[in-house]
């Protein structure tokens, strides 16, 4: 069918696959640093052209016939009614619109008010709680503010000329704050609730379909958030459950419905396939790990060694990992907790091991948060670098009870865009049809099987859950 390419601009780097649109092959991979402070909270949007432009040099796109674009969650891009930037892009991970947040929360009458207008509520990293925060700290700019972007949609109307038309995609849109996954429509209302006044929003297009072609002739799909395109780009289907191992953790699973969650714990996205992605976050993981190496005066790698030399259940220890408070279950003020301390397990080992275990149970929590709606968990992957620690593929079949696949390092969410372009353009050249994105390859991996070490995981969970309800009881409700 021809070449097609997939970029990611994510919060520090682009990076550009280009792969044969019929198998997903990669043919040639470009890569470029963002000229900024990856952990910045503003960003000028113009640098991310400046990187893509870096990344795309020396022929990489030649005989490319199709891009799709991934991009960083979140940032919020308020342009004026000439289409120019009012202020510096503010990034996902700009903490200042807590209080906005918190303040959008009330406005709306609650939680569950929120969850049934659009399937999530407001968190400081959306768009809407940045627009709050807009008209509060910076009112002038938020005057100024005629139109809303995103990351990926600026990128798209930029790679397409900036025409009138500007457009983003159901992923992308659903992570907002201000379109719900479930009516797959805007709710402007909530814009103006925050902003003070309307502003005008992109264009929601469907997973297969164009957001334009360049003067060149250059087909542009609709691109997608960065979370969507990795998915799209593992090649997880129904039943699939994706587990992020970051500083936080996250659980992700496809599923065939939008879920209105009035306790607010799952997030209701949507994927780039036309189905949806309900996730749940977790705000420790890998940090629970990284802290248990510091104490025990080592690294990762040396931990996990450690963690090997114990048993499953840790002799009796149980580390809940809420070391920054948690979001799964609702402990924003709480505290991490040791519990099972006697003579026997007071070894550096049994430390350890309980660190890996507290993380992966706490993660196990999050997925039965979504299993507890119906969602369906056959298989997980898990992602993440910590992913290839022996004691986490040791331990994580038994502890989720089912498949865990470890996926080799790719770039995945660029394999994603691309994988997006491919279909867009067979749709156009009527190669494929609008609702059956191309069959490539999945990704190479290592597949973890439980075994007979079920019940053993079993009774981790049981140990775990046993102390979570002791020390923060109803922390899941009754």
């Amino acid at each position: 069918m021809g070449i097609v390419a997939g970029l990611d601009s994510s919060s520090g780097s682009t990076r550009i696959v280009v792969c044969d649109a019929d198998t997903g092959a990669v043919l040639r991979q470009g890569y470029a640093p963002h000229p900024v402070e990856a952990k910045a909270a503003e960003a000028d949007p113009q640098v991310w052209l400046l990187s893509l432009g870096e990344a795309a040099s020396g022929g990489l796109l030649e005989g490319v016939q199709a891009i799709g674009v991934s991009a960083q969650q979140h940032g919020m891009i308020p342009l004026d009614a000439h289409g120019t930037s009012v202020r510096p892009a503010l990034l996902g991970n700009d903490k200042r619109a807590q209080v906005a947040a918190a303040d959008l929360v009330d406005a709306l009458g609650g939680r569950q008010a929120w969850a049934e207008a659009v399937g999530s509520v407001p968190q400081a990293a959306q768009p809407l709680a940045k627009l709050r925060w807009l008209a509060r700290n910076e009112p002038e700019s938020a005057q100024h503010t005629a139109a809303v972007m995103q990351p990926h949609d600026w990128l798209v109307w930029q790679l397409l000329g900036r025409p009138a038309r500007r457009t983003t995609d159901r992923g992308a849109a659903s992570g907002t704050g201000y379109w719900s996954a479930a009516t797959g429509t805007y709710r402007p209302d909530l814009v103006e609730l925050a902003l003070g006044h309307q502003a005008a929003l992109p264009e929601v297009l469907g997973p297969s379909e164009a957001a334009g072609t360049t003067p060149e002739g250059l087909l542009i799909s609709a691109g997608t958030g960065e979370t969507m395109a990795a998915a799209f780009g593992l090649g997880v289907g129904v039943g699939d459950a994706v587990v992020s191992l970051g500083a936080s953790g996250s659980v992700m699973v496809v599923h065939h419905e939008a879920l209105v969650d009035p306790s607010g714990l799952i997030t209701s996205f949507a994927d780039a396939t036309g189905m949806h992605l309900p996730v749940v976050h977790t705000l420790n993981a890998v940090r629970a790990l990284r802290g248990t190496a510091e104490l025990l005066g080592t690294d990762l790698e040396g931990l996990s060694e450690l963690a090997l030399k114990s048993s499953p259940g840790s002799y009796g220890l149980v580390l809940l990992p809420y070391l920054e408070g948690e979001r799964t279950p609702q402990l924003p003020h709480t505290a991490g907790s040791l519990s099972g301390l006697r003579r026997e397990s007071m070894k550096p080992e049994h430390l350890a091991r309980a660190a890996f275990e507290g993380m992966l149970c706490s993660l196990a929590d999050a997925m039965d948060v979504l299993r507890g709606r119906g969602v369906e968990v056959q298989r997980v992957f898990l992602l993440g670098a910590a992913a290839e620690l022996p004691a986490v593929q040791a331990a994580a079949p038994a502890i989720f009870g089912t498949q865990v696949v470890v996926p080799q390092p790719a770039e995945y969410a660029a394999l994603g865009a691309a994988r997006q372009a491919a279909w867009a353009l067979g749709v156009s050249q009527g190669t494929l049809a609008p609702h059956t994105p191309p069959a490539w390859q999945g990704a190479a991996a290592q597949v973890l099987e439980p075994g007979d070490e079920v019940a053993v995981g079993q009774a981790v969970r049981q140990q775990y859950g046993a102390t979570r309800d002791q020390i923060h009881p109803g922390a899941f409700g009754a």
